[in-house]
């Protein structure tokens, strides 16, 4: 018979085990973002792919040679990464222009922040908002290709437009189910919120992604849309929606305001962060100068992470209030 205590396992901290890994949650991100990605290839066409294969292509060229390591995949977090950068980027955008974004990404991002676990800071878009910066011409104005459904070897930088956050007569040209769909120009994961939707249901299905995140995020936009939006496309519940399908909202929403380094780990501090970005992606929608605003309210509340965990964590079990 065996004795009680044979069958206790003694070690060293931490004692919670998973069959999860880096690896397997990248890989899951992965999945979750081909949906976006074919819906990306099937209207824009090759030149879609070819962004996309160059950005994770240099993400995880640069990270093996920052590391010094030969496998090139490694645990799979940059090529997350570079694949998130694409999705922010234009089909038609120039070769070096995605290189040099997601080798930023990479470096300035993450690597020097100390690698994976240690950045304060969604890398993808910190790669983004370099770009912003430094070559506003190839990230704003009329340079969006517009949808060519199934023309795979169309050339999509010969027919340009703004998106339609920037142009609001052109917004109302489009009904709801053609930007749910994604007929409209903008980023390779801005367009489709029905494809980037079920990558998303798969990764709360797999329980990497907090709702209250999303939640938050998406019903602060919703909202905000509705009251303050001024009922121009049809009506106030409609220009609610608009709002929420318009631009990076998805996208971001769902799979960068999400990152599980650079988000809190309480679920009120989740809840909080969400409806920050939410809040500040408007404020940039209607007051600031450019259409769009969720890449950087997701930095500004990236920096605000460790505030919103102090604030917000629970009182320990026992402990005495010494104020009172």
């Amino acid at each position: 018979m065996i004795k009680i205590y044979e069958k206790l396992i003694v070690s060293s901290s931490p004692h919670i085990r998973s069959n999860e890994s880096v690896q397997s949650i990248m890989l899951d991100v992965l999945i979750a973002l081909f949906p976006a990605a074919l819906m990306a290839v099937l209207l824009f066409g090759y030149r879609a792919l070819i962004t996309m294969v160059l950005a994770v292509g240099t993400a995880m060229i640069v990270e093996a040679l920052w590391l010094r390591k030969r496998d090139v995949f490694s645990d799979g977090s940059a090529a997350v990464t570079g694949l998130l950068l694409a999705m922010t980027l234009p089909a038609a955008a120039p070769w070096w222009l995605t290189v040099v974004g997601s080798a930023s990404a990479i470096i300035i991002g993450k690597q020097v922040f100390g690698g994976i676990g240690y950045n304060i800071f969604n890398p993808a878009l910190v790669g983004r908002a370099i770009l912003v910066v430094s070559w506003g011409g190839h990230m704003a104005g009329d340079i969006w290709p517009s949808p060519q459904p199934f023309a795979f070897g169309a050339d999509v930088s010969a027919v340009t437009g703004a998106t339609v956050l920037s142009v609001p007569e052109k917004a109302v040209m489009l009904s709801l189910p053609e930007m749910f769909i994604g007929n409209m120009a903008g980023c390779l994961g801005e367009t489709s919120g029905l494809a980037l939707l079920i990558g998303g249901i798969w990764l709360v299905y797999k329980g990497h992604i907090d709702l209250r995140i999303p939640v938050g995020f998406i019903g602060t936009i919703f909202l905000l849309g509705l009251v303050l939006g001024g009922g121009f496309y049809g009506n106030h519940l409609m220009t609610g929606l608009f709002h929420v399908l318009a631009g990076g909202v998805m996208l971001g929403a769902i799979y960068m305001a999400t990152d599980l380094v650079t988000t809190p780990v309480t679920p009120n501090g989740r809840l909080i962060f969400g409806i920050g970005c939410g809040l500040i992606t408007m404020a940039v929608r209607f007051w600031g100068t450019y259409p769009e605003g969720v890449t950087y309210a997701i930095l500004i509340m990236n920096a605000f992470t460790p505030i919103i965990d102090n604030f917000t964590i629970p009182q320990r079990f026992g402990e005495v209030n010494e104020s009172a």
